[in-house]
């Protein structure tokens, strides 16, 4: 990640680390179960309220992990976490694109309107892949442009922290995924397209698995 784009996210999302306002753009919690026992990451966890569903989903015996760069973000969910008492979630400040996690350790990785900042989105799903267990899953909600971002964009680090321009077409985001790897990929999904910044985009969430595994 550039300079430019770190301090950006840093910036924007640290400032709404003690805000209410909703920073998701899909259902992926909803639609991940995560069960007793098991490891999940949540890729850009911000304050941790998916970490904190997925914990008490876990049990003591699972562990969720929350990955962010916002130090800010990072702090209210660590606050969050001590106040609700919970024990079983460690939140990592961490690049998307270079996970500070082990191969093959974890179950479940969930994500919500958080890959799109990442400016290597098949490096970032290339993580994902490695740090699933063999038969391990995804589930991911993002949004994705309607037609290419102009250049002007993508290259405008605040533009990409507002959550718009590092967006990629749909088909973009499936070719990505074959190509690492995963199988039983599934849109499970879609908004109508809207508004957002100077380009369309719609939410969608998909689903896909690691090989092997039972």
């Amino acid at each position: 990640m550039n300079i430019g784009l770190k301090e950006e996210l840093n910036a924007r999302y640290s400032a709404l680390a003690e805000s209410s306002c909703c920073l998701s753009c899909g259902g992926a919690i909803d639609h991940a179960k995560p069960l007793i026992g098991e490891v999940c990451v949540d890729l850009g966890s911000g304050r941790g309220a998916d970490v904190f569903r997925m914990a008490d989903a876990v049990g003591p015996t699972g562990h969720v992990y929350g990955i962010d760069t916002a130090e800010g973000m990072l702090n209210r969910a660590r606050t969050q976490a001590a106040a609700l008492g919970v024990e079983n979630a460690t939140f990592v400040q961490s690049e998307l694109e270079s996970l500070k996690l082990p191969d093959r350790g974890v179950d479940l990785v969930l994500s919500n309107c958080t890959i799109n900042h990442a400016r290597d989105k098949a490096k970032v799903w290339s993580e994902v892949f490695r740090i699933l267990k063999p038969g391990g899953r995804f589930v991911v909600s993002d949004i994705y442009a309607t037609e290419e971002v102009p250049e002007r964009y993508r290259d405008d680090p605040k533009a990409v922290a507002e959550c718009w321009a590092g967006a990629v077409e749909r088909h973009t985001t499936f070719e990505m995924l074959e190509a690492t790897g995963f199988h039983k990929i599934e849109l499970l999904e879609e908004s109508e397209p809207y508004d957002k910044g100077e380009i369309v985009v719609a939410s969608f969430t998909v689903t896909g698995r690691r090989p092997g595994g039972c």
